[in-house]
């Protein structure tokens, strides 16, 4: 453990730069309290330190974020819905990067940097979105400066309490790493455990694209319900041809008397969201105002799309 300090006293700039870079690309990295750590060493070693941790940190944010606002601008949904399944929580993956961007717009770059989850989905939302290269910049290198303060600051006023810390890890040796991963693997097993939770609630039977289209050309159709957000449909204009949009906050929030209150009619849901997960929070919300026959669509859109079924634009 001594070691370690050391390696990271010596190399503070190389470690804090690729630790934020790779954090910014999508790897599991907790780069916020490497910066933290940082901090309090420079302020404890080698004060002089700070502002090049200040200038690589930032870069690495900008190379970083830069990778996936210029993916999403080239690949569109395509590589954002890819995105979102590789994430460690797709499920809330593009909402809440829609809810950030659609709410708060530019400035959602700076939020999704504190909001775990989002921070590597919305600088390729902001690309699909058609966001400019020079408002993506401005954005970017001052969320990624506020970020950059708040965690090396927080190092650097608490470099007493962290440096106790360190001893106290550096004395325990082998034992403190042992706990450290110990740590690291329960955070992981409650993650999946709340996950497993989640899907569970979301766990409403689905409709296959092959029962929608039985159902379609049928005596009585169902209502098709498109219930991404405004973003969502930016990043990807098409729909099942007929659908209503009434997106999941509406829906959730009882707004307004919906289109099709009081028909006792099948009603089948689709989002463009892994588990389809918006698409069954509607159907559970519908159940709830009593419309039973609510169900989503299996595999959303993309399903709709890749079984060959042609789609309006928005």
């Amino acid at each position: 453990m001594q070691e370690l300090m050391a390696l990271l006293i010596v190399h503070a700039i190389p470690v804090v730069f690729l630790a934020t870079f790779a954090a910014r690309v999508g790897l599991p990295v907790p780069a916020s309290p490497v910066l933290v750590v940082a901090g309090a060493l420079a302020a404890v070693a080698e004060p002089s330190l700070l502002a090049a941790m200040v200038a690589v940190a930032v870069l690495a944010n900008v190379l970083g974020d830069g990778v996936w606002f210029y993916a999403g601008r080239a690949y569109g949904y395509r590589f954002m819905r890819l995105l979102c399944k590789i994430s460690i929580s797709p499920d809330s993956c593009v909402r809440r990067s829609e809810t950030l961007i659609g709410r708060w717009g530019g400035m959602s770059l700076v939020a999704a940097k504190f909001v775990p989850g989002v921070s590597v989905v919305a600088p390729p939302m902001a690309g699909a979105l058609g966001m400019s290269s020079l408002r993506f910049l401005v954005f970017e290198v001052a969320g990624a400066l506020l970020w950059v303060a708040v965690f090396l600051g927080l190092g650097w006023l608490f470099r007493d309490q962290i440096q106790a810390v360190l001893d106290v890890l550096a004395d325990a040796g082998s034992v403190a790493t042992v706990a450290l991963v110990v740590v690291l693997a329960a955070m992981l097993v409650v993650r999946y455990l709340r996950r497993r939770a989640f899907l569970r609630l979301t766990g409403v039977p689905r409709v296959t694209v092959g029962e929608l289209q039985a159902l379609m050309t049928g005596e009585a159709p169902p209502i098709v319900i498109d219930v991404r957000g405004d973003a969502g449909v930016q990043v990807d204009p098409r729909r099942i041809p007929g659908a209503l949009p009434v997106s999941l906050k509406e829906i959730q929030q009882r707004r307004s008397q919906l289109p099709f209150d009081g028909e006792d009619r099948e009603i089948i849901l689709y989002c463009s969201c892994p588990n389809e997960v918006s698409a069954a929070l509607a159907a559970r919300a519908l159940a709830a105002r009593g419309m039973k026959r609510a169900r989503p669509l299996l595999g959303g859109l993309e399903a709709w799309v890749a079984a060959g079924h042609p789609t309006t634009q928005h």
